[in-house]
């Protein structure tokens, strides 16, 4: 029997983590990110595929592509958060738990982030505890997954 596979998604400008806005979120890059949701989905037993883009429509391909072959999907949209209603839709194609996650405590920032699109069709939202986050998302999916 096979792990579960999960699919760990990064939105815009996430790839700038460490050198953009240190003092919102922190000098960890993303690839220090994607190296605690790993160690996570190890310790989980879960096969763990994580991506990162600039551009929405590669991302909502990447969601359409996991239908059928993912146990969930874990998500920072970054920007998107607040302005993607097609992500948002994108994000309940594959009919797997979704865990929202957020490097800032997006709520205690300006206004317009207060909005998620995502966070109605999340099983959970994470925010503010900046890499340490992607360890908690993999492992809320995973108690998610099995329960299911």
């Amino acid at each position: 029997m096979s792990a579960p596979s999960v699919l760990l998604l990064n939105g815009p400008n996430l790839n700038m983590l460490g050198t953009r806005q240190p003092d919102v979120y922190g000098t960890a890059t993303l690839e220090d990110a994607v190296a605690v949701a790993e160690r996570a989905a190890h310790d989980v037993g879960f096969d763990l595929t994580a991506r990162q883009t600039n551009h929405e429509g590669q991302m909502i391909d990447w969601i359409h592509e996991a239908r059928g072959t993912v146990a969930g999907i874990v998500v920072n949209p970054g920007g998107w958060t607040h302005t993607s209603v097609a992500l948002a839709d994108a994000l309940v194609v594959p009919e797997v738990p979704v865990v929202e996650v957020h490097l800032s405590n997006v709520a205690a920032r300006e206004p317009f982030r207060h909005h998620s699109y995502v966070s109605p069709i999340a099983v959970a939202v994470i925010a503010g505890c900046g890499i340490q986050g992607y360890d908690f998302a993999i492992r809320a999916l995973a108690e998610r997954i099995s329960n299911r």
